[in-house]
């Protein structure tokens, strides 16, 4: 088992612009009407919690609730139940960020399952709170198919902070 840290290829620094391209980019995922079609990962905090892993002190819990009310707004849902529940996932993320990173993406992505099952029943229990109905079991199935995105996803969201592997002395960097 060897870390992700090995790797011969050296990450560019994230830029600002791209982190917040990113999440633009998830909740306009968040946004689109797929119906009833249970699974779909909630792109916004899966998004959070890549970013509050890979860089926590850029992206931490004033994203989170910044994220959580615009997610609030749009979905029209109780108000707080997102803000709240990725507040907790980007404390988590960015707290165990040093040791999940230790290990392979497929560790990583069993790490991530639990986050996004607990940022899942905090706005389960919210909306409980609220007087909703108990939507079945079928709805921690989104936590799975977040966790199984999270492979893919690293490597996306790492494109364009790798360095190339020639160098070219034109280049300055």
């Amino acid at each position: 088992m060897e870390p992700t840290h090995s790797s011969n290829r050296i990450l560019m620094p994230v830029k600002a612009w791209f982190i917040f391209l990113t999440f633009f980019a998830a909740l306009f995922l968040d946004m689109i009407p797929f119906g009833r079609l249970t699974g779909l990962p909630d792109f916004v905090a899966l998004t959070l919690a890549f970013w509050c892993v890979r860089e926590p002190f850029k992206v931490g819990m004033g994203a989170a609730f910044l994220l959580g009310i615009v997610m609030d707004v749009v979905s029209a849902s109780v108000m707080g139940q997102h803000s709240l529940a990725y507040v907790l996932l980007g404390f988590a993320a960015s707290g165990l960020s040093r040791r999940i990173l230790w290990f392979p993406l497929s560790h990583q992505a069993l790490h991530i399952l639990p986050l996004l099952l607990g940022a899942q029943l905090v706005m389960l229990a919210v909306r409980m709170i609220g007087g909703a109905e108990f939507p079945g079991m079928l709805y921690f199935l989104s936590s799975f198919t977040g966790s199984l995105l999270w492979y893919p996803l690293t490597y996306l969201l790492l494109m364009p902070q790798y360095q190339p592997m020639e160098k070219d002395v034109n280049r300055p960097i």
